[in-house]
């Protein structure tokens, strides 16, 4: 075990009767975390930065992207009321468990939620976060510990997470299988890869179709909500649809996503593959949900039905947009009760 593990600090060695937190006290914590994540204090910018040269995909567009969801979705203390009271979540916990959460890393503060979740129910986490995003969860911890120092006591970093009661753990459909192996005896959530698709007629408006867009390439297309697939009737007209994109022009400029379109153009080109681009993004008739970096696949399907497709692909769909569906430009902003893969994280924690 790794040694920073063996502390009580890091053990949640504590009497439990030192775990004094209630939910009010919990959630106007969150509420202030809120407010200094949409200020402008000097220490809050640099950690910022830090984290855009730690990781170049996390440009500051996208990280303020991300924190302003969480501040508007999340942190409000009447939105986080409600739903705990939905839950009927105690003004104290009596019997809190080591709860270990393994973090993904794919966009900015993508893990906040399931923190989100088990810090308002009052369990002790353990967090491994992703190295591609330590920077800016690491200094949301600290921050509220500054404010109130039993978060040193209810929130802890680790590298292994062992001893825990239960589990959350999210990945790729290779660690998702490790993670069910050697979770297999405690209750647990496990998520693999996800990612979305979207459903267009053509009768689409341009604000539609510009929201559609936020869909596709906000934080570069890297999340599991971001639209990746599209199903087009065979009539469909894609140019409108490739003007819309011209908002995100810039993207073609930023070296990790030029690689990625200049590689992925160069693999069609010497197949000799069909294609169509702005120069932006490059739209592939392919049968899969999942494209690469400055990828859309696309898939002719006339009166393409939602239900069908959402029970063609019930593990793989995070989001489905249009056909009466989630409104474009919708994808990534979720609400507290928009759980990842469909799983009820706070009916989990809240029965364990």
């Amino acid at each position: 075990m790794h040694q920073s593990l063996l502390s009580p600090r890091l053990a949640f060695g504590l009497p439990l009767k030192t775990f004094i937190m209630n939910l009010g006290q919990r959630i106007a914590l969150l509420d202030k975390l809120g407010k200094y994540l949409q200020s402008d204090d000097d220490q809050l910018q640099e950690v910022k930065q830090k984290a855009e040269r730690e990781n170049g995909w996390f440009i500051q567009d996208f990280i303020d992207e991300a924190i302003d969801n969480i501040c508007s979705e999340f942190l409000q203390a009447d939105l986080l009321q409600d739903w705990a009271s939905q839950y009927q979540v105690p003004d104290q916990n009596s019997q809190p468990k080591k709860l270990g959460i393994v973090m993904a890393g794919n966009i900015p503060l993508v893990g906040f939620h399931d923190f989100l979740c088990g810090f308002i129910t009052g369990h002790r986490l353990l967090i491994k976060p992703s190295s591609k995003d330590l920077i800016l969860i690491r200094h949301i911890i600290d921050k509220l510990a500054s404010w109130n120092n039993e978060v040193n006591d209810l929130v802890q970093f680790a590298e292994q997470l062992k001893g825990c009661d239960a589990y959350i753990a999210t990945g790729s459909n290779n660690t998702g299988r490790y993670f069910e192996y050697y979770f297999r005896n405690y209750p647990s959530i496990i998520r693999k890869n996800r990612t979305s698709a979207a459903i267009l007629t053509g009768s689409e408006t341009e604000e539609e179709l510009l929201n559609l867009a936020d869909d596709v390439l906000l934080y570069f297309g890297l999340g599991c909500r971001n639209v990746s697939k599209l199903y087009v009737p065979h009539a469909y007209n894609f140019q409108p649809l490739l003007a819309a994109f011209e908002d995100y022009r810039w993207m073609a400029e930023h070296n990790k996503f030029k690689n990625n379109y200049d590689y992925n153009l160069s693999l069609h080109l010497l197949n000799n593959k069909f294609y169509m681009t702005n120069g932006i993004i490059l739209l592939i008739e392919n049968p899969s949900l999942f494209s690469p970096i400055s990828q859309v696949n696309f898939e002719y399907r006339d009166n393409a039905d939602a239900e069908a497709i959402l029970q063609e692909h019930a593990d793989e769909l995070q989001c489905l947009v249009g056909a009466g569906q989630m409104a474009a430009g919708q994808a990534q902003s979720p609400s507290l009760t928009d759980y990842a893969d469909g799983v009820d994280t706070m009916a989990f924690l809240t029965k364990l």
